[in-house]
This record gives C-alpha cells, sequence and structure tokens, in this order.
C-alpha cells in the first residue's frame, strides 16, 4: 500500500534507500528548495535531482545586470558551495527534462526515463516578446539569462561606437536592460506603453520622478508608445524601430522587456491543469492536480510546482520572495508537515540605473478613506509618498523614488501605527527621522523569505545565533535582495543587549574582524591580494560591504595603484575611474589645488581645458575648481593637459585627503598671525593620497578670526601668538559637529607629528565609512584616550604611526599621471566608451550665466526665458 503523501511513501524501487525527488528547474527557487530540504531532511530521507537547463548552476538572476559591471558567471552562482558536492545531490547541468508521466512517476532526459518518489515543477518563466513584426530579426535580444546578456554584450561590442538601442519596456526588467546599455556606451531609448515608467510599481508622481532621473542621465524615454516594427538594413540587421502612430528612431540593438510567460508546456503536453493565463495550478500546499483539464481531480501530492510557473491563489506571482516561500511550504510537506501558502507580500526595493525605487503595500492607495501623504524635491530627484488610514495613523503602503532609505523601517510597520507625524518619515535624509518602538513579532522584515521579527529575535535568544552571518543562516533574512540587512542587524544588536551578550564587531558575513583588527592582519601578515586576504582570514567571495574596505585599507598601506588588476575590481564606482559620476552620467575633474594657491599660468591652463572641453566650472567651498561635464573617454585626455600644466589629481573621488582650506594668513591679512597659506600647502602635499575610512577635510587658519573655518574641519588648525592650536573631529554634512581642541600652542614640527599621530590611527581604528567626529565619540574614553595614545604614546604605537606616515609620504604617486603612463590602464577608458567621439545627442545643456549645465526634463526641447538650449558636441 502506497501513501498519499510521498514522505511517507517507499523508495520508487522500493529499497530502504532514500527517495527520490526530481526537481525540474535550476532557477533561484529551485535552489531554495533543494538548499531548505538538505538543511531540515537531517536523517536524508530524500536524494535530489537537479536538472538544470541551462550549462550554469543556481545563479542569482535579479542580479544579472552586475554581469556587466565586471561580475564573471561564477560571481552569480547562489550558495557559498556547490550544490553537487552534496553526496545527496546530483546536480544535471544542461540537461533538460522533454516530457512527465504522473502515471508511472518518470520524467524523459537525454539520458532516458527517470522515475521519481516526487516531482517539483520549478521551470519559472521565459521572456515575453510582443507580436512586433521583425521582432526575429538579428539584433533583436530579450533580457533573461546568462547567456542572453552575453550576447547583448557580444553584439554591442560588434557594432563599434555610435550604437543607438531601443528597449521595449518599462518596468523593472526594461529598466535594468536600458541600465546594460547605457553602461556598454549604447545612446538608449526606453520605450513604455503605459503612460509612466514601473506602472506597476509607482504612481504618477513616482514615474515622473523616475523620468526625471533617468533622462538626467542621458537615457530618452517615451512612454503611452506602441511598438509596431522592426526594420531590417541593408545588411538584414535591425536599423530602425517603429512606433504605432508610424514615427521611427534609428536602433541597430533592440531589447524586448515587456514580461514574462509561465513555462508550463511540460505540464500542459501532461494534462496537468493550467490556469486561466497560464501557470500550473496549485492549491495552497503547492501540490498540483493530477487530474485531467476537463475535469476531475486526483491530487495525491507527488508533482509540486513553485515560483513562477505556479498559479496559486488564482494567479502567478513574477517575484522571487513568493517562490521562496512556496519553496519552504513544498519542503515542509515532504518532511511530512502541512504548511500552506500565506500569500505574498509584493513588496519590491531595487536599484535600476543607480537610482533607489521602493514600493510596498498598497502604493496607489485603493483602501476606502486613505490617505496620501507625499514630499517631492525635483531638483533632488526625490519623490517619497506614504499611504496612511482615514485617521493618519496606521501605515498602509508607500512609494519611494530617488532616496529608499526609509524602506527598510517603513515596510515592516504595514498595517501598524507609525507613532509619530507620517511626514517625519519623508523629510530628507538627517532631518531627523522618528524613532519608533519595537517592532512587534509579526513584524515582516525579510519580504523575499517572509521571515519576521519575531524569527529574528528567536535566532537570537533561543537559537544562540550571536552575529549576522549566524542570523542570515538560521532565518535566511537578508540572503535575497538584501535590503532588510540594516533591520536584521538591528534587531540582532538590541536582542543581544538585552541578553548582556558582547555584540559582535564583525565586517560583515564574510569576515569576523572589524575594520581595525583587519587593518592589523593585513598589516602585519604583508597580504596583498583580496582572494589571498580573504582565502587566510574570511570566508566566501566577500561582498559590497568588505571589498572596498579591504581595498581602502591596502591603498592606506601603499600597495599599489587603484586600478592595478586584483585592486580594480574591489573599488567603488568613483575610485574605478578616478572621476566623480554625476546625475547625467558625465564625471567632473577635480585638479588639487593645494591650500587654494593657484598661479596666473594655472589658472589659464584650467581655464582652457574647460573651454576646450565645454566643461562646467565652479570654485567649491574646499578652495578648488570643479569641471564638470567630461565624458568617460575623455577623462584621460583632460588628465593629460592638466598633468602637463603641473596639476594632479585632486581626490575628489576617493575616501581620502580632499582639501586643506587656508585663509591668506599673515601673508596678506592684516590680523594674521602666522602664514597659513603655507602651512595649508605642506599639509596638503603630505597627506594628499591618504586613503581613509572616509573622507578628510582640513583646515588652516592665520588668526582667531577663523576665516578658513578649521572648527568644522576632520582637523583644523588656528594660529595664535605662541604656534598653533589644533583641533579634530570636525565635520559637516547632515550632522554638523565643532571640532574639538586638542593641543594648544604647537610649534610647526609638533603640529605635524601630532596631526600625522592622529589620522594615522584614526585610519587604522575607525570602522568602515566612520568619519572622525562619530570615531572621536566612539573611541573608549573619547578624545582624552586618543589624546593620551597620540601625544603621550599610551599604547607604544607612535613609533610606527609616524613610520608608517613617514611611508605614506615617501610612496606617494599621482595617480591620472600614473594612469596616463600604463597602456594597460588606458584601456579601461577605452573599452568602455559611453559617447562616440561627435557627441552624444542625448546629452542636452542650457546656457546660464554664461556656462552650460544639463537640461531639466522639461526644458529639454525647448526654449526657456534667458536660457538657450544646445545639444552638447
Amino acid at each position: 500500500m502506497t501513501s498519499t503523501h510521498p514522505s511517507l511513501a517507499g523508495s520508487s524501487d522500493g529499497s530502504d534507500a532514500p527517495k527520490r525527488l526530481v526537481v525540474v528547474g535550476g532557477g533561484m527557487v529551485a535552489h531554495r528548495l533543494v538548499e531548505a530540504l538538505r538543511d531540515r531532511d537531517a536523517d536524508g530521507v530524500w536524494s535530489v535531482d537537479l536538472y538544470c537547463e541551462e550549462a550554469h548552476p543556481p545563479y542569482d538572476r535579479v542580479a544579472l545586470t552586475s554581469y556587466f559591471a565586471g561580475q564573471s558567471p561564477t560571481d552569480l552562482v547562489l550558495g557559498d558551495q556547490d550544490l553537487g558536492a552534496d553526496p545527496l545531490v546530483t546536480v544535471h547541468l544542461g540537461s533538460a527534462v522533454t516530457a512527465i508521466d504522473p502515471v508511472s512517476r518518470t520524467v524523459r532526459v537525454t539520458e532516458g526515463e527517470q522515475p521519481y518518489d516526487a516531482l517539483v515543477l520549478a521551470t519559472g518563466s521565459s521572456a515575453f516578446v510582443p507580436p512586433v513584426t521583425g521582432a526575429d530579426l538579428p539584433g533583436s535580444f530579450v533580457y533573461r539569462t546568462i547567456e542572453d546578456v552575453q550576447q547583448l554584450e557580444g553584439w554591442v561590442h560588434g557594432l563599434g561606437d555610435g550604437v543607438r538601442g531601443v528597449v521595449v519596456g518599462g518596468g523593472l526588467l526594461g529598466l535594468e536592460a536600458a541600465g546594460a546599455l547605457h553602461g556598454l556606451g549604447v545612446a538608449t531609448t526606453v520605450v513604455e506603453f503605459a503612460d509612466r515608467l514601473m506602472p506597476l510599481q509607482v504612481d504618477e508622481g513616482g514615474g515622473a520622478a523616475l523620468r526625471r532621473i533617468v533622462e538626467g542621465m542621458g537615457v530618452e524615454v517615451l512612454t503611452s508608445t506602441a511598438s509596431a516594427a522592426l526594420h531590417p538594413g541593408a545588411d538584414g540587421r535591425v536599423s530602425a524601430m517603429e512606433f504605432g502612430d508610424g514615427t521611427k528612431v534609428d536602433a541597430e540593438v533592440v531589447v524586448f522587456a515587456t514580461g514574462v510567460r509561465p513555462r508550463d508546456e511540460l505540464a500542459r503536453a501532461a494534462d496537468l491543469v493550467i490556469g486561466e493565463r497560464g501557470g500550473v495550478v496549485v492549491d495552497d500546499g503547492c501540490v498540483v492536480s493530477t487530474g485531467s483539464t476537463s475535469g476531475g481531480s486526483t491530487s495525491g501530492g507527488q508533482i509540486y510546482a513553485i515560483g513562477e510557473v505556479a498559479c496559486i491563489q488564482g494567479r502567478t506571482w513574477g517575484l522571487v520572495g513568493p517562490g521562496y516561500t512556496m519553496a519552504e511550504v513544498v519542503v515542509d510537506r515532504l518532511l511530512g508537515g502541512e504548511a500552506t501558502f500565506p500569500g505574498a507580500d509584493t513588496s519590491t526595493k531595487l536599484k535600476l540605473l543607480g537610482v533607489d525605487v521602493a514600493s510596498f503595500g498598497d502604493a496607489f492607495a485603493e483602501a476606502p478613506g486613505s490617505l496620501e501623504v507625499t514630499y517631492a524635491d525635483p531638483v533632488a530627484g526625490v519623490y517619497k509618498k506614504l499611504v496612511m488610514s482615514d485617521d493618519a495613523k496606521t501605515l498602509l503602503g508607500g512609494v519611494l523614488v530617488g532616496d529608499a532609505s526609509a524602506y527598510a523601517s517603513l515596510r515592516p510597520m504595514l498595517g501598524a501605527e507609525l507613532g509619530s507625524d507620517p511626514n517625519a518619515w519623508l523629510l530628507p535624509e538627517g532631518s531627523g527621522a522618528p524613532v519608533t518602538g519595537d517592532l512587534p513579532d509579526a513584524a515582516n522584515v525579510c519580504s523575499c523569505n517572509n521571515v519576521t521579527a519575531g524569527t529574528i529575535r528567536a535566532s537570537v535568544c533561543e537559537g544562540g545565533c550571536t552575529d549576522l552571518g549566524a542570523v542570515k543562516a538560521c532565518t535566511k533574512a537578508g540572503t535575497s535582495c538584501g535590503s532588510c540587512l540594516p533591520l536584521v542587524k538591528r534587531l540582532m544588536t538590541t536582542e543581544l543587549e538585552k541578553s548582556g551578550i558582547e555584540v559582535s564587531n564583525a565586517l560583515c558575513e564574510h569576515f569576523a574582524f572589524s575594520r581595525a583588527q583587519l587593518f592589523d592582519i593585513i598589516s602585519v601578515t604583508g597580504l596583498r591580494s583580496f582572494s589571498e586576504i580573504i582565502g587566510q582570514h574570511g570566508t566566501g567571495r566577500g561582498c559590497d560591504i568588505c571589498r572596498p574596505v579591504v581595498a581602502s585599507i591596502l591603498s592606506s598601506l601603499g600597495t599599489g595603484h587603484v586600478l592595478d588588476k586584483d585592486l580594480a575590481r574591489l573599488q567603488d564606482t568613483n575610485d574605478h575611474v578616478m572621476a566623480n559620476l554625476q546625475k547625467d552620467g558625465t564625471y567632473s575633474v577635480v585638479p588639487r589645488v593645494p591650500a587654494g594657491e593657484i598661479t596666473p599660468e594655472g589658472l589659464i591652463a584650467i581655464g582652457q581645458v574647460a573651454a576646450d572641453y565645454g566643461l562646467y566650472t565652479k570654485i567649491t567651498g574646499g578652495q578648488r575648481i570643479d569641471l564638470f561635464g567630461a565624458r568617460l573617454e575623455q577623462l584621460p585626455a583632460i588628465w593629460k593637459r592638466l598633468v602637463e600644466a603641473g596639476f594632479e589629481s585632486g581626490h575628489a573621488y576617493g575616501k581620502s585627503l580632499r582639501t586643506v582650506k587656508s585663509c591668506v594668513g599673515s601673508t596678506w591679512c592684516r590680523y594674521g598671525v602666522q602664514d597659513s597659506v603655507g602651512l595649508a600647502v605642506d599639509l596638503e602635499l603630505r597627506y594628499r593620497g591618504l586613503r581613509s575610512p572616509h573622507k578628510l577635510k582640513l583646515g588652516v587658519s592665520g588668526c582667531a578670526r577663523e576665516c578658513a573655518e578649521a572648527r568644522g574641519k576632520d582637523v583644523g588648525v588656528i594660529a595664535t601668538d605662541n604656534g598653533w592650536n589644533l583641533y579634530v573631529g570636525g565635520n559637516g554634512g547632515f550632522t554638523p559637529r565643532h571640532a574639538q581642541l586638542f593641543a594648544e600652542d604647537l610649534d610647526t614640527e609638533e603640529l605635524v607629528r601630532t596631526i600625522d599621530r592622529f589620522l594615522m590611527y584614526y585610519v587604522r581604528t575607525a570602522d568602515r565609512l566612520q568619519r572622525t567626529a562619530p570615531w572621536v565619540e566612539a573611541h573608549e574614553g573619547g578624545i582624552e584616550a586618543i589624546r593620551e595614545v597620540v601625544m603621550e604614546d599610551s599604547l607604544g604605537i607612535c613609533a610606527d604611526l609616524d613610520a608608517a606616515m613617514a611611508a605614506h609620504v615617501d610612496s606617494y604617486a599621482d595617480e591620472w599621471a600614473a594612469t596616463l603612463a600604463d597602456p594597460e590602464k588606458l584601456s579601461q577608458f577605452v573599452s568602455f566608451l559611453n559617447a562616440p567621439e561627435a557627441g552624444d545627442p542625448d546629452l542636452t545643456y542650457v546656457t546660464e550665466r554664461g556656462q552650460r549645465r544639463p537640461a531639466t526634463a522639461d526644458e529639454r526641447g525647448t526654449l526657456i526665458a534667458g536660457a538657450t538650449l544646445e545639444v552638447r558636441s
């Protein structure tokens, strides 16, 4: 007699061997199913055969666009270890299941028919291509798999310069595809049939804000536009796209990103029940009906469907979160449980084209009596909306565009009272967002994996998890999109503190050390590559937290140029091109002008470069000259001109010394008592290129009138009749703090030695992205303890600090000049052209106050009073 539940049945051959589970599909949801089953099946009841149609093991499809940022297919593979290493898991790569037979409980594959005790359909979905004439022409692509993006990249590179492309579809996938094309240097147009971008996630206001931001990056957006046909050129390849109104645009590459369709062909052929709009119909236990589509049902429980192929509760779900929930339901059922699908959280938070977009709950205010509280700043490119109950107390939903920093805190509050004025949640970052009470245990913290606040607390209090990595492994929270990690860490830390347990200061899940500890390890061991460091002192492949930290530490230790092979892939975006990315996709160039002192010849040279390249120029508050609007391929040529004129990189792109601001001091001012300019020049040249946990700014004032605003700097120096007073720990920004007096009446030699030690001690011991002000506050013993270390050598490390600074000064080399002298480094600026030599016609500028600035979306193609629109060449 055979049990109706597969976990209670014998194996397919009647032996005591593990029962055989066949999983059809090798995507993210299938991977979650297998991983969860192996985690929970301690007795080895099931063996698993995973059939992956693609040649790659399960990979992170959500992060597919990162392939264009240098990630390899191997980097996208899910899990720290290959599933095939498990003796109870067999992964069949490049092996498609061509038929299933529910009666004989077999599947047909290349090797022949294979039996199963239970079958899970996780075939996902395929890209939908609308019935557009010419959609099959060479040059037409979809955006779904690693092979898709590899073929797209190869096609674009084969076309050379000046490529124009069209992305059909302005939803999540469409904007990802547009970001990929834009990053490949393609002049890109996004075509959306609806009246706004991302119509399923954001409202009209959010769509308008998103459009302004995207267009500001040089990507054209056409909404309320239907695609009619693709036209071939003389070579038979795509050359133009025609729209429903008869207009055309040139296009050598077209990407269709108009949605997906469930891959339910296997189920249809096996006569399983299919939903009205596709997908395999399952009940709340994800069990497939094995009866005929013409009627009748024999749900024996041997076949399940999960993910995008499953039609559950009357619909299919195109998000990974509901798929993960279904996978957990099936695992529970396979092990004898009775779990059911609780519904899906459709909240999403993504970064598309570098823009944060989030949508959660009742984003469109469809609940009766709901109120909408909105905040919009078109200049900053921010739109925020909260949907509240009619008494303005309970949070029902929201939309965040441009700044989604509040998402992790707001989404778990859905259905709960905010406890404060909702307007406070919409103010710009740093304006004092409200602090709420403890989240209820039922609050959903991780929507991707359906993890509640109570589950996270239990993993700490009952499961013994004492670090973020352990909490993630235990609960799966934060293992998908990662947007909930700040909240997960806060909950974990709170529970640890309540229990009297020392909170881990681990940098991230890959390194069980703080930044300061990791600095010491690298310094002592002499390791000089990320692969060596993580191989000997960490785990996994690293992440967006630890990679830049290691890069910063290696740079602080003077290990080489930021674009050297092993270092280049670790850098943040700006460091990677040694220039600051601006909102329109161009870059700013900032040459160093120590203390703001510059010769007339130097001014003329900078001005001539700006004139020749059509750059916008501005004197900054840090006494530098910013040159805005340079294209990526123009950077080396601009650097060459500046280097030849005697300038060097101002490191405006790095976490390093920015400027040393100065007044004119005793040289010109009748009140000055010391040569502030001379000292500022010396300090800037001494500390230039010093990499640190965060940016550094210094100031030198020639008298107590403080015209250089030294007490608002990380290190401030103010002249006295007896020497120099030194102040430390001043920062501007959202939480401005005045620097604190550190030492008085120092002579110049004492002053420089003290600053050397203070900066080096900060570089060695501060946390990642920690400015000097919070570092001083967080340091045990505060500023007094730091003073004892730096001035009294209480730790016996001053000789090391002195030597480290001396090594930095001796080894300094200008990064721009070093790049110009290295063809391999220069090739990085040739391979990724983002505009043809003749200019990008999508970069539209307004002449205002005698200079050009990027045109707003409303100004494009229009004349405004007092300004002339022009296309940059």
